[in-house]
């Protein structure tokens, strides 16, 4: 009896140590590798962030540059109404304006300053010169921290929703100024890092004081942005995971970490993981139903390029499609797209004439002395006519109207529809768009978010839409969300008005809006009398 028990004991406690052992060290190979992944996907926050920053500060000095070159007199009509043309042209300015000493004097939000002086001082100043300034009076935006950069006597002020991207809730962000060691924080949560600074002021990655950092830099060096999280937040967020190393045991614990390192080895950059995602075909491509705003019916689509990295974590078009013309390979994205239509919608755009795709080209498309004949080559071989298929180009593109000019032109000739997308938040004249021979607009979300409002684009609207009813240019209204956005253009427009937006369909894969497209024909074979026409709202 007592060797029996001996017997099934040495197993029992065999069992129990090497669970003991596996447990710990399932528990040590966990941390390791939810760090490990938690520290990449930071890197990659990090540096979409920096993208964004280099842009946005670009943009800013360009600005300044020219207010402060500015022959106008100060303050008058002629100067304040440059200046909102200036921010109108831009991405990420909000307002700017002149100072006079520490006041405001004018800007393009309020005109000329009347009564009492509004004065501001810096937060702090770079060795430049340039002041900076959080939160100034009149531009205040509740719960969020609104920067104000001013060179001479001109400052802008940036918008504070520009500067985002898609991020779970325990991931935080932080700008750090290397000159005054000052954080402008747009966190979900009110965390602030415990760092004392020297961590969000040099590229790379790193873990103290309980928080995993990564950071990058502009390429002028003054300021670095920071994603961080705490680890206790790390582990939180990904608590199923560590508890299943725990429970697997010794061998599998072991065995599980060594997959996982090799399936979340460190990552060599976003732009190299959109190449090898570009080759691989692996980005998406979904479609936004374009309707008739008078009946409601569809009469085209937009495609839409998506990509998710190789942490499965969304990327925003705005961002990697900037990459890609930054390093001079957004061609490709073009050309995928172009196969991506012509392979989902082939047989329907042969067979319906009434119905078009429209695609979002680059500049460098415009420039691209192979991109007209390739075009041409790959409608010719898919058979589909050239009106079936539009091409949209982004308002400042058109500043260069001179390289987009004969390419607009030999699509034209060719049957091709040209649109400027995110029409009105550029600077296209109406002499660009005489000169460029465009087919239409597509009037910027922006716009049509202001309606119901007093916001100053409101009353610009009705001056886009007799300006394109005297250019007989096709009108596209994106971002309508709401039947009374829909609403305001059917009243306003006697001609055909195209639209776009939530209300009529969110962007959806091709097979989805070809059943769409299917049961349209269905319900108007069945319910559609003669000489009358039935509408049918998405």
């Amino acid at each position: 009896m007592k060797t029996l028990r001996q017997h099934v004991a040495k197993p029992i406690a065999a069992a129990i140590a090497g669970t003991a052992c596996g447990a710990v060290l399932g528990c040590l190979l966990g941390r390791t590798v939810i760090f490990h992944q938690t520290s990449t996907r930071l890197d990659n926050t990090a540096q979409k962030l920096a993208v964004q920053g280099d842009s946005s500060t670009a943009e800013s000095r360009g600005v300044l540059s020219q207010m402060n070159a500015s022959t106008d007199g100060v303050c008058s009509p002629q100067q304040i109404a440059a200046f909102r043309k200036l921010v109108f042209s831009s991405h990420y300015l909000k307002a700017a304006g002149r100072m006079s000493g520490d006041s405001i004097a004018c800007s393009t939000t309020f005109g000329v300053a009347h009564g009492d002086p509004v004065h501001a001082r810096p937060s702090y100043v770079q060795h430049d010169g340039t002041s900076i300034y959080e939160n100034l009076p009149l531009f205040l935006v509740p719960g969020k921290t609104v920067i104000a950069v001013r060179k001479g006597d001109s400052f802008v002020i940036y918008n504070p929703f520009n500067l985002h991207v898609d991020s779970p809730f325990w991931m935080h962000f932080t700008v750090t100024d290397r000159d005054h060691v000052r954080r402008h924080s747009e966190n979900t949560k009110a965390m602030q890092p415990n760092s004392p600074g020297i961590e969000l002021m040099h590229e790379g990655k790193s873990r103290l004081d309980g928080n995993l950092y990564a950071t990058h830099c502009s390429r002028d060096g003054n300021v670095c942005l920071s994603a961080y999280t705490s680890v206790a937040e790390a582990l939180g967020a990904n608590r199923f995971e560590f508890a299943g190393f725990m429970l697997l045991g010794a061998l599998a614990g072991c065995v599980f970490g060594l997959v996982c390192t090799l399936l979340y080895r460190r990552n060599r950059g976003i732009e190299k993981q959109l190449i090898r995602a570009i080759r691989k075909d692996a980005l998406g491509v979904v479609y936004q139903p374009i309707v008739d705003l008078h009946s409601g019916r569809i009469i085209g689509a937009e495609a839409l390029v998506r990509w998710n990295d190789d942490g499965n974590m969304a990327v925003p078009p705005d961002v990697f499609v900037r990459i890609a013309e930054e390093r001079g390979f957004v061609g490709e994205i073009t050309r995928l797209v172009l196969r991506r239509i012509l392979r989902d919608f082939g047989p329907t755009l042969r067979e319906r004439p009434d119905f078009h795709v429209n695609i979002n080209i680059a500049a460098a498309d415009l420039a691209d002395p192979e991109f007209v004949p390739l075009v041409e080559k790959a409608l010719k071989q898919a058979r589909v006519p050239a009106y079936s298929l539009g091409f949209e180009i982004t308002e400042g593109f058109t500043a260069r109207h001179d390289v987009a000019r004969k390419t607009i032109l030999q699509l034209r000739e060719m049957g091709h529809a040209v649109h400027i997308d995110d029409f009105g938040t550029g600077f296209s004249s109406l002499s660009y768009l005489y000169e460029l021979s465009i087919s239409g607009i597509k009037i910027d979300r922006a716009f049509v978010r202001a309606i119901g409002t007093e916001a100053v684009t409101v009353a610009i609207l009705p001056q886009i839409l007799n300006m394109a009813r005297q250019l007989n240019l096709q009108v596209t209204v994106e971002g309508i969300e709401t039947p009374e956005q829909a609403e305001y253009f059917t009243h306003r427009a006697t001609e055909s008005i195209h639209a776009q937006g939530w209300l009529y369909g969110r962007p959806v894969p091709a097979s989805d809006l070809l059943n769409m497209l299917g049961r349209v024909s269905e319900e108007q074979d069945h319910e559609k009398a003669p000489g009358l026409e039935v509408a049918v709202t998405v």
